[in-house]
């Protein structure tokens, strides 16, 4: 277990679906890191104020881009429709942060599993005690990183329709599109499946 993957950088994290649509875009076009920077500086593509924002955003979407590790589901974040997508860009975020991947696994995935559709913050904080247990690092964490984090969570389940909205307390069944379930067998990542109510 690689302790650096369970790191606290996701409070500053957003979804980032917009973003990440533009930057899959200009990587299928074959554009270099530099040039992708520029044109979204130069041409304001994501419509943030400052150069650093920009950069540290475009950073995060390369990033998501590169732990997926499949040139077809890129693709398909630029072109598919934006449901497929959505669920691509959250498999992408589970790919880069532990954190993320253990979560919808352990969490998310379990209550599917054993057709527990109950959902509340106590399952969130749960997630958080165990994970300290297993990985020392995150006792360092402060109080208001881990409610970041957890708001975080919160946000990404709403966001792909897992659930309606921040009060809600059921989990909504999710159907896993065929474009990522390919994707995810061929990589033999058969343990990311549940995040995704699948179990066939």
């Amino acid at each position: 277990m690689i302790e650096k993957h369970y790191n606290g950088g996701l409070t500053r994290e957003q979804f980032l679906f917009f973003e990440i649509r533009i930057v899959s875009s200009l990587v299928l076009q074959g554009k270099s890191r530099n040039e992708i920077e520029q044109e979204i500086f130069s041409e304001n593509l994501f419509q943030f104020p400052t150069e650093k924002m920009i950069k540290n955003i475009t950073k995060t979407c390369l990033k998501r881009i590169d732990a997926l590790n499949a040139p077809e589901l890129v693709y398909h974040l630029a072109n598919a429709s934006l449901d497929v997508a959505k669920q691509i860009n959250l498999y992408a975020i589970m790919c880069e942060n532990r954190i993320v991947y253990d979560f919808l696994t352990e969490v998310i995935g379990e209550k599917y599993r054993s057709q527990d559709f109950t959902f509340s913050s106590k399952d969130v904080a749960i997630f958080f005690m165990e994970l300290s247990e297993k990985v020392p690092a995150v006792h360092t964490w402060s109080a208001s990183t881990l409610k970041k984090l957890k708001q975080v969570l919160v946000r990404f389940l709403i966001e792909c329709d897992y659930l309606e909205n921040t009060r809600s307390q059921n989990l909504l069944p999710v159907y896993l599109y065929p474009e990522l379930e390919e994707v995810i067998r061929q990589k033999n990542d058969l343990d990311a499946l549940p995040a995704f109510n699948c179990f066939h």
